[in-house]
């Protein structure tokens, strides 16, 4: 969407109501490839982004990286300037041409394709001077559009129930272009081809909602690649005039009835309920949807889960990097409490969880999932198990299986897989599984934490075995500001008796997760919380419940958490 205000608009309107979409077309282009997952580096510099592919999206297996828009846009420092263009110069706060093409050939090189996010459907509102220095006016972009290539309702789209109003007016005062006229097509066009002349593999299509999906298709048939992967932004809601259906004509199309669904079950509902979930909730085909556990609009509109929501986000990534349905997103953003707040350092990644980088993609637990994905790719979903709640475990057929435990304290489960016999890596935590001949094994999941197991990780390298000894393994994720430290307290005396002086503090070496062994008697209960320090000793507690954990009989309980705020 092209900025806060639109994506909360959009958000209210298109309410999280599951319903029975149109009938699916055949697309001109599926997700190509066998690595589907892509990393939205969302407001990332470009030679930021390049650095990713190589150090970090192209081991891990990510198939696509997606930047955000490339093109000249307003000034200011807000994200939403970025969906803002006044020319199709590649001259945004991003990088320049030349940082553009170097990151493509870069992630080329790693292995990665790339997606630009692409904004056809207005033009900035206002006047002044963009980013690269092109002078506009609204409804005047020199060398470009002007007043007859732009749509004659010049009022703000106010009425969903309602095409014409939808289509043909403006997104909260930004002009809106008229694509069912020539010039405008030609023009859209020939920014698209730029962008593949330089080595652009497929485009997420902006607000594609708002231009009619014939529109959008006899643009796509100007291109030099009219194959070329699209990702059309088409947000469901609950009786609108304009179904997301409609857009599979030209290529995906993105299922946010998807995202609303996972925070509905990781919030609200049972995860046992996710064992049909996606077109057995009414969503779009597998084949050409878009998933998502979150984007850049979502998370500050609140109608899905956020880095915010704990480890209940990570489980949720977990889960759908796991679930044979659709094409995933991985969300990596940075953290923001003014929802309009742009990148920090204007886009430029010095290092992970620096800075307010959250860098979602590269968390443990969920890259760890993009090789699990792409040796299960084809494979259909066997051996269910849930325990009625919210614990579920699947395999996917006899490459991979995955457990997820979303109660409020561990459990302890025999597990049935179609595994073969064998020791296997927990991908998740680095702890090796025995599998037995019957495909079993057990397993003690400690609370908001998972087990994922796949033929492709069956050494755990250089990570040392589990320690004998008896007790809990505590892993936080939290950043933490020069001079501050994170401990861990409990209802135990190995804990500190919930004694802030008494805590334990936690090891920073694989920052920005903190972690510490603590022996504890086998089959022990126990309650814990972390806690921040400061320099001074000022005490922060960590936000919601106890957390709660069970020692298992032999071994230590793994306990893989996020702060809570």
């Amino acid at each position: 969407m092209a900025r806060r205000t639109v994506a909360a608009a959009l958000a209210v309107v298109a309410g999280a109501a599951v319903g029975v979409t149109a009938p699916v077309t055949q697309a001109q282009a599926a997700a190509p490839g066998d690595k589907d997952v892509t990393a939205v580096m969302f407001e990332w510099k470009f030679d930021s982004v390049a650095k990713a592919c190589t150090d970090t999206l192209g081991p891990a297996g990510y198939g696509y990286v997606q930047v955000s828009p490339p093109q000249e846009h307003i000034q200011g420092s807000q994200w939403w300037t970025s969906y803002q263009p006044v020319s199709y110069k590649i001259a945004g706060r991003l990088g320049d041409r030349a940082a553009f093409k170097s990151m493509i050939d870069t992630c080329h090189a790693a292995g990665v394709k790339v997606v630009a996010d692409t904004v056809i459907n207005h033009m900035a509102a206002g006047d002044g001077v963009g980013t690269g220095g092109s002078s506009y006016t609204k409804y005047d972009y020199p060398g470009i559009y002007s007043a007859a290539d732009f749509d004659n309702c010049t009022t703000n789209v106010t009425d969903y129930q309602d095409r014409w109003n939808v289509q043909q007016c403006e997104l909260v005062g930004l002009s809106d272009l008229d694509t069912q006229e020539s010039w405008p097509r030609q023009r859209i066009a020939a920014y698209m081809n730029d962008l593949l002349s330089l080595g652009v593999d497929g485009f997420r299509i902006d607000a594609a909602k708002h231009m009619p999906t014939d529109d959008l298709a006899a643009i796509k048939a100007q291109l030099t690649d009219p194959n070329a992967y699209w990702k059309q932004e088409a947000i469901h809601g609950a009786g609108e005039a304009v179904d997301p259906g409609e857009y599979l004509q030209n290529g995906d199309v993105q299922e946010f009835r998807y995202a609303r669904g996972l925070k509905q079950a990781f919030q609200n509902d049972k995860l046992a309920h996710l064992n049909n979930f996606g077109e057995g909730w009414g969503f779009m085909s597998s084949g050409q949807s878009g998933v998502f556990v979150d984007n850049h609009d979502t998370e500050r509109v609140g109608d899905t889960l956020s880095y915010k929501s704990g480890s209940a986000y990570t489980l949720a990534s977990v889960f759908m990097l796991a679930w044979p349905y659709g094409s995933p997103d991985v969300h990596s953003g940075y953290e923001w409490s003014d929802k309009d707040a742009g990148p920090p350092n204007g886009g430029q990644v010095n290092a992970c969880y620096s800075d307010g980088w959250k860098c979602q993609h590269d968390w443990r637990e969920i890259k760890s999932m993009v090789a699990f994905r792409n040796v299960a790719r084809g494979q259909g979903v066997t051996n269910w198990w849930d325990n009625g709640n919210d614990a579920i475990a699947f395999g996917r057929g006899d490459k991979a299986f995955v457990a997820i435990n979303h109660e409020g304290g561990a459990i302890t489960q025999t597990f049935q897989t179609s595994l073969a016999a064998g020791s296997y890596c927990n991908v998740q935590n680095g702890t090796a599984v025995t599998v037995d001949s019957a495909g079993r094994f057990t397993a003690t999941l400690g609370a908001g934490t998972a087990l994922a197991l796949h033929v492709g990780a069956k050494d755990c390298g250089d990570t040392p075995p589990p320690s004998s000894t008896t007790g809990a393994s505590f892993n936080v994720e939290a950043t933490t500001s020069w001079g501050e430290d994170i401990y861990v307290t409990g209802n135990r005396t190995e804990l500190g008796n919930w004694s802030t002086g008494s805590a334990l503090k936690l090891d920073p070496a694989a920052y920005p997760v903190w972690k510490l062994d603590v022996d504890l008697p086998a089959g022990t209960a126990f309650e814990y919380k972390y806690i921040r320090k400061d320099a001074a000793g000022n005490v922060t507690w960590e936000g919601g419940a106890n957390r709660t954990a069970t020692v298992p009989a032999d071994g230590k309980v793994v306990l893989n958490d996020t702060w809570r705020n």
